[in-house]
């Protein structure tokens, strides 16, 4: 007998959303690292929010990543 999970995701789909939060936690560290005043350096103005926006399109990712058993 096959038992299928009431729950709506996998845990592929947990897997991903993991990396996504991460993605997320190194674009905030990153901008944190910027040396210039108030952030206005390259990490903070492009690297860093580049990284935490992609972070974001991996959740979105996630969250309709329907796995084909």
């Amino acid at each position: 007998m096959n038992k299928k999970s009431n729950l709506p995701f996998d845990s592929s789909n947990y897997k991903i959303m993991i990396a996504g939060v991460i993605c997320i936690a190194i674009g905030f560290i990153v901008m944190s690292l910027d040396q210039e005043d108030y952030g206005f350096g390259f990490l903070g103005l492009t690297l860093g929010p580049i990284i935490v926006l992609s972070g974001f399109i991996i959740e979105f990712f996630a969250i309709f990543y329907n796995p084909k058993n």
